[in-house]
C-alpha cells in the first residue's frame, strides 16, 4: 500500500511539472496564407517611397526603393549623424573661406561670416532646421581637422557601415552633383540609425532654435524647423500630429525629397521620399504613415518570445549554451500586420561572436518573406554568478567551486519521468512475483497444502467434549 501511495505522489508530481512547463506562453491563431498589407499607393509612379520601422527596422512599405536618385538636403541627416559620433556639442567651429563662398549663391544659408564662431550644436541647429549649407561645410571641416574630403570619406565609411549598397556622397550638405546620389532604401537606413541617437532626435524634432549672438554677429539668429509635417512656418495644411521631426531637400535636379518621423502607440516609423513633385512628398508620407499605423501592430519580442520553442529545439550551434541562462534583451522588437498573431513569425537564430556584452546570439524574426523584427540573446552567467554569495572565495576558504546556482528545469523533469518508471516497474514486478508464488504452491505442488491453524484448536476442542460426554 505505501508503495503504490508513493507512485500515485510522484506521478501526479509528474502530471503537475509538466503542465507547468510544457503550457505555451500564448495562443493564437495563425492564418493559412501570409498576408501583407499592400493595398495603397504614391501619387507618382517614378516617386521613391519607403516606410521603415526604426526599432526593428522592417519595411512596411516601398515603391522603387532601390532606384537611385539625387538626395539633395537629405544628405545632412547623415553629416548630422557622422558629426555627433566624432565631436562634443560645446565644440566650437569657425567658418572658413571656403565654407562661406563655396555654397552655390541663393542656396539655403543663415548668412555666417568669415571666422565666425559657433558651437557645434549651433551649427547642428542652423543645418538641421534652416538647411543652412555653409552650417554643413563648416561641420565637416571641423570634425575632419579643416579637410572636406576627409569628412566625405567618414560620410561613406558610415553609409557603407550602415548596409548601404547604392550610396556615394561628394559633399555635406546635398548640393547637386554627378557623383552624389543615393536609394530611398539606403537614407532609411541611415535615417534609422541617426534617429537612435538621442542628441539627433531632439535636434529634428525642434521646432525652433535661436542662436545666441556671436563674436561677429552681435544680434542673435532665429532659426525655423522648415519641415511642414512638425512646424507651422509657412503653411498649416501639412501638419501632422505624431511627427516627431524630420529633414527637408529639394534642387531642381532631385525634386522634393524628405524625411519624416512619427510616433503612435508604441511604434517609430521613419519615412523617406524621393524624386517627388510638391507638395505630394507631404501628402504622400501622411498617407503612408496613416496607412501603416492603422495595419501594422509592434510586439516586444521579450515578452512574447518562447526560449524552448524559438531556440532549444533549433539547431543553431548554440544548442551547447544552457537554455535556463538565456535572456532575450528587452529591446527587441517584430512589427506584423495587426491581423497576425506574433506566433506566426518564424524565428531563426545567428550566432554573435566576440561580443562584450554577454551578447551571443539573435532571434530574427521573418513572415511573408521579409524580415520583421530581432532581439539579441543574452547569456546571463555573469549575473548568475554575482548573484552566489560565495563565489569570491576559494575551495580551501571554504568556498565552492560551483560559478552560479541555477535550476535545470528539463533535467528534474528528466528525473521525475524516471523515477516514475522505476516505481511503475518495481509494482509490476512485485505483481508478478506473487503470482509465481501462488502458480507454484497451488500448482507445481499441490500436496503441500497448509492447514490453518485454529482448525487444530478446534478439532482438539471437539475431542475434548466428546471424551467427557463418555464419561
Amino acid at each position: 500500500m505505501k508503495l503504490k501511495k508513493f507512485a500515485a505522489a510522484v506521478m501526479a508530481t509528474m502530471f503537475t511539472v509538466t503542465s507547468v512547463f510544457m503550457a505555451p506562453l500564448s495562443i493564437g491563431t495563425v492564418q493559412a496564407e501570409e498576408y501583407w498589407p499592400s493595398d495603397i499607393g504614391i501619387s507618382e509612379t517614378e516617386e521613391a517611397a519607403i516606410v521603415m520601422d526604426v526599432d526593428s527596422g522592417a519595411i512596411l512599405y516601398e515603391q522603387n526603393m532601390d532606384v537611385v536618385h539625387y538626395p539633395a538636403s537629405i544628405t545632412k541627416v547623415l553629416t548630422a549623424l557622422v558629426a555627433l559620433e566624432n565631436s562634443d556639442l560645446d565644440e566650437i567651429v569657425t567658418f572658413s573661406s571656403d565654407a562661406v563662398f563655396n555654397c552655390e549663391s541663393g542656396s539655403s544659408s543663415i548668412a555666417r561670416d568669415v571666422g565666425e564662431q559657433m558651437t557645434m550644436e549651433q551649427c547642428l541647429y542652423g543645418m538641421m532646421l534652416e538647411s543652412a549649407n555653409e552650417c554643413a561645410y563648416a561641420i565637416g571641416e571641423h570634425v575632419a581637422g579643416g579637410s572636406i574630403s576627409d569628412f566625405v570619406d567618414m560620410m561613406n565609411a558610415k553609409a557603407k557601415e550602415l548596409g548601404c549598397t547604392s550610396t556615394h556622397f561628394n559633399n555635406s550638405n546635398g548640393l547637386p552633383d554627378e557623383d552624389h546620389y543615393t536609394t530611398a532604401h539606403d537614407m532609411a537606413l541611415i535615417a534609422r540609425a541617426a534617429y537612435q541617437n538621442e542628441e539627433f532626435q531632439t535636434i529634428v524634432g525642434t521646432k525652433s532654435y535661436t542662436i545666441p549672438p556671436t563674436n561677429i554677429h552681435s544680434d542673435p539668429t532665429p532659426l525655423n524647423n522648415h519641415h511642414a509635417m512638425l512646424n507651422f512656418y509657412k503653411t498649416s495644411k501639412y501638419l501632422y500630429d505624431y511627427c516627431v521631426g524630420g529633414k527637408t531637400g529639394y534642387t531642381d535636379v532631385a525634386n522634393s525629397t524628405l524625411v519624416t518621423y512619427a510616433k503612435k502607440d508604441g511604434m517609430t516609423l521613419v519615412c523617406v521620399i524621393m524624386n517627388a513633385t510638391s507638395p505630394n512628398h507631404y501628402i504622400d508620407t501622411t498617407n503612408l504613415f496613416n496607412y501603416c499605423f492603422d495595419n501594422f501592430t509592434v510586439y516586444n519580442v521579450s515578452e512574447n518570445a518562447d526560449l524552448f520553442t524559438d531556440i532549444a529545439a533549433k539547431d543553431t550551434g548554440l544548442l551547447s549554451t544552457d537554455i535556463d541562462l538565456l535572456k532575450v534583451g528587452e529591446n527587441g522588437s517584430v512589427i506584423l500586420p495587426t491581423t497576425v498573431d506574433f506566433s506566426a513569425a518564424t524565428a531563426t537564430i545567428e550566432p554573435v561572436e566576440d561580443s562584450d556584452e554577454g551578447v551571443i546570439g539573435r532571434i530574427v524574426y521573418t513572415y511573408a518573406g521579409r524580415t520583421v523584427g530581432s532581439a539579441e540573446l543574452i547569456y546571463t552567467e555573469s549575473e548568475a554568478g554575482d548573484a552566489y554569495p560565495f563565489h569570491n572565495l576559494d575551495e580551501e576558504e571554504g568556498g565552492s567551486s560551483l560559478e552560479y546556482i541555477k535550476i535545470d528545469f528539463k533535467l528534474i523533469l528528466g528525473c521525475i519521468l524516471l523515477l516514475a518508471a522505476l516505481v511503475g516497474a518495481v509494482i509490476l514486478l512485485k505483481k508478478q512475483w506473487d503470482k509465481f508464488l501462488m502458480f507454484k504452491y497451488r500448482v507445481l505442488d499441490p500436496r503441500k497444502k497448509t492447514k490453518s491453524r485454529y482448525k487444530k484448536i478446534e478439532d482438539k476442542r471437539g475431542k475434548r467434549r466428546r471424551t467427557r460426554k463418555r464419561k
